[in-house]
């Protein structure tokens, strides 16, 4: 059956936490002798878990508990994954079905902190900082060795990709900015040589002086 979730917009902007949210801290001895970073990061995806599972019950009820209002019915769980410091970690995504037979529904909380356009930013701006791929991982924040074992994305062909897709991005909004409200008073042009490149910056200052960046080329020497 055809996911049309996949195609619907859902609010994913005031994540909402349940009224009783409660954390097992027998499971987070490891992560207490880790530190308090470490011990965050193990009860905040204790606090995901819950959510997801709030997000479930709104819409298919008490669980146990025949609803005849409800509009979703559970549908066990899937594999899924979310973006934590830098990286992608595994967690157990619920899955649910709509009571009308319309197909699979998307769960909230899963879709907010399943997004990954975080990665691409964290990538760019270690790079930019001078952290090679190579060593990306070592400039992550600490999350705890079980997390840490399991988490991916980090490797430095995934690391690469992400960099290069966030700075053609950043590169194509700034050709596309709009220039017509700016007030400019002074223009500089100069070039920076890398390896056997030239890269040209344009850039304006306003009457408070202000610089902003007008344009960006390059060629080959």
């Amino acid at each position: 059956m055809r996911k049309t979730y996949q195609n619907e917009e859902i609010d994913t902007s005031a994540p909402t936490v349940p009224e009783a949210v409660s954390v097992a801290l027998a499971e987070l001895a490891g992560e207490v002798r880790e530190g308090l970073l470490a011990l965050a990061v193990g009860a905040g995806l204790q606090v995901l878990t819950a959510l997801m599972e709030e997000d479930v019950t709104a819409q298919c009820g008490v669980k146990g508990r025949h609803d005849p209002t409800r509009s979703a019915t559970r549908h066990g769980y899937g594999a899924g994954s979310v973006t934590l410091g830098g990286r992608r970690v595994p967690v157990a995504r619920p899955r649910m079905r709509a009571s009308d037979g319309c197909g699979e529904l998307p769960v909230p909380a899963y879709e907010r902190f399943s997004r990954t356009e975080v990665l691409g930013r964290m990538a760019m701006e270690r790079m930019l900082a001078g952290l090679s791929t190579r060593r990306y991982p070592i400039g992550l924040e600490p999350v705890g060795t079980r997390v840490e074992q399991r988490a991916r994305a980090t490797s430095k062909s995934a690391v690469s990709r992400r960099f290069v897709t966030a700075t053609e991005t950043a590169l194509a909004k700034l050709l596309s900015a709009d220039l017509a409200g700016l007030d400019l008073v002074a223009l500089m042009v100069d070039g920076v040589h890398f390896a056997e490149h030239c890269c040209v910056v344009a850039l304006g200052i306003d009457i408070d002086g202000v610089k902003h960046p007008l344009s960006l080329g390059g060629r080959l020497d």
